[in-house]
């Protein structure tokens, strides 16, 4: 073996490392190597060698590694820095668990303002940013499709948006962050615009609505779903004060105009919501550019097959939770059980206030799902720097003791919510005294089954925010895909036999198959973390 040999040695040890950090075993640097271009038949003339796996057994087995153990590669060194940076370990261990309750689930109930603000006015005014209670049930039928069309259509790009800006912002790369928000929020309106196309040619051969019934439908559709897009991102960039600035201001606005002016309602909502939109695009566009200016970045594209494979499980998923969300409706509303529609799809109102007090109880669990997370992840990077590697069975079973705890504090706040829905639903000044009329025993029924079916639906999707911490999204979309057939299947039979308001036990019994699969695989996650947590980095 020559001088230069040698030489070429060390530099490809050196480049091995900064390519991987310290290798697992000799294939990884058999794989690292071919990955550099190096051909089998240059081994033998360039690095004194019979083959590359000669050669990767002298690097992995080269001096033990030990001239190379303080050897770290960049992505190391800033990983290491930023969660010394990121821990106080007197933080975790004297700060109390009742103050970051607190903290975390006040947190995740300002996240669900502009959720709380729609509300709040369409029971203080009868108006809200694309409500209105003096619709009738044709135009409620043209909105409700239309916003719910809104949510299905812009999910999967939500979905999208959370995991691949997320991952740019936290590694400091805003040139990407920005080329992916523009890049699918760009995707998502198109898509919008698509689907409307078809659904218009697909109405023309089977004229099932008028036209301006499609035009309505789609006007909200695209809308909202634009909205939704462009709000995406504020949560994704820790810019969610905005969120509720840009609602704030849009609700607003359209209050303003509706009980001042002579505007169709329809406009003042498409006027509303575009000005909630256009905050958030002026926003995002001014963030980015603040970000771009004080941080210099080489301007790339990331490859597009790539990103569908990393994304395309996210995105379903994404779609799936909101078609799930939203069959029962569809499936009540088409049904003839107990009523005549005049269309195939049909709003009913009493269904629809059923289901709208059943999903509060999944918005006021959503502080909890805010604290169980947040110390999911703060407990784990404690747990991973003060358990020695060799005693990993313990990492796994104190995770799995917080785990429980967390299902334990899930189980109390559904039950402290669920007595105060009775008595929302219940007495004088609840519902009947924000609505001036009674509840009818439909609408209590369905509020109810929903209810509980969303108490399940909250677990599950508190058991998906585990998994998707490690890169685990595969059984979070084959469970949402089951539980929504589960709905379909179980929803379109009840409500044909024994009555429209039936459908709500398909998405009850639905929601119970998604949280017993997502439990399961959780389970399944806590008792093999510690290798989900070295394969994730």
């Amino acid at each position: 073996m020559n001088s230069s040999q040698i030489k070429a040695i060390a530099k490809l040890i050196v480049a091995v490392k900064e390519r991987n950090g310290k290798p697992v075993n000799v294939y990884v640097v058999a794989a690292t190597i071919e990955s550099f271009g190096i051909r089998e038949k240059d081994i033998k003339e360039d690095y004194g060698f019979e083959s590359i796996i000669h050669l990767s057994e002298y690097i992995y087995k080269a001096c033990g590694f030990v001239a190379l153990a303080n050897l770290k590669n960049n992505n190391q060194r800033i990983a290491e820095a930023k969660t010394y940076k990121r821990l106080a370990l007197n933080d975790y261990i004297t700060t109390k668990n009742t103050r970051r309750f607190i903290a975390d689930y006040s947190s995740g109930l300002i996240h669900l303002f502009p959720i709380f603000l729609q509300v709040f006015a369409i029971i203080l005014f009868g108006f809200s940013l694309w409500t209105y209670s003096r619709f009738n049930n044709l135009q409620s039928t043209a909105v409700v499709l239309g916003v719910i069309l809104g949510f299905i259509l812009s999910g999967g790009f939500i979905q999208v948006i959370g995991k691949q800006v997320s991952y740019y912002w936290y590694n400091k790369d805003y040139h990407m962050a920005s080329y992916s928000t523009k890049k699918i929020i760009k995707n998502g309106t198109l898509a919008i615009i698509g689907f409307f196309v078809f659904s218009i040619v697909i109405n023309f051969i089977f004229p099932l609505y008028s036209f301006l019934f499609v035009l309505i439908s789609f006007s909200y559709a695209l809308l909202v779903g634009f909205l939704l897009l462009v709000l995406a991102p504020l949560y994704a960039l820790k810019q969610r004060w905005m969120l509720s600035v840009s609602i704030f201001v849009g609700t607003t606005l359209a209050l303003i105009l509706h009980f001042n002016t002579d505007l169709h309602p329809y406009f003042i909502h498409w006027i509303g919501i575009l000005t909630a939109s256009l905050i958030s695009v002026g926003y995002i566009y001014m963030f980015f550019r603040y970000k771009l200016k004080q941080n210099v970045a080489v301007k790339k594209q990331p490859k597009v097959m790539l990103s569908l494979y990393r994304n395309f499980n996210y995105f379903l998923y994404g779609t799936f939770i909101f078609l799930f969300v939203f069959l029962d409706r569809i499936v009540a509303w088409s049904s003839t059980s107990n009523r005549e529609i005049p269309y195939v799809i049909y709003y009913e109102k009493d269904y629809e206030i059923g289901m709208d007090l059943a999903i509060l109880i999944f918005f006021l669990l959503g502080g909890v799902m805010e604290y169980a997370i947040h110390s999911y992840i703060r407990h784990m990077d404690f747990h991973q720097l003060e358990i020695k590697y060799s005693e990993y069975y313990n990492f796994n079973k104190k995770m799995k003791r917080m785990y429980v705890k967390h299902l334990r504090l899930l189980g109390v706040s559904a039950f402290i919510i669920a007595i105060f829905l009775y008595f929302l639903i219940t007495q004088p000044w609840g519902y009947t005294s924000g609505f001036e009329e009674i509840l009818s025993p439909l609408s209590i029924k369905v509020c109810i089954l929903g209810s509980i079916g969303y108490l399940f639906l909250s677990l599950g999707m508190l058991n998906v925010l585990y998994l998707y911490t490690l890169g685990r999204h595969r059984k979070p979309l084959v469970a949402i895909v089951i539980a929504f057939l589960v709905n379909l299947v179980i929803g379109i039979p009840a409500s044909r036999w024994i009555g429209y308001e039936y459908s709500v036990i398909g998405m009850l019994i639905g929601s119970i198959v998604f949280m017993v699969l997502t439990t399961r695989a959780t389970n399944h996650f806590f008792k093999n973390l510690d290798y989900y947590y070295y394969a994730s980095y």
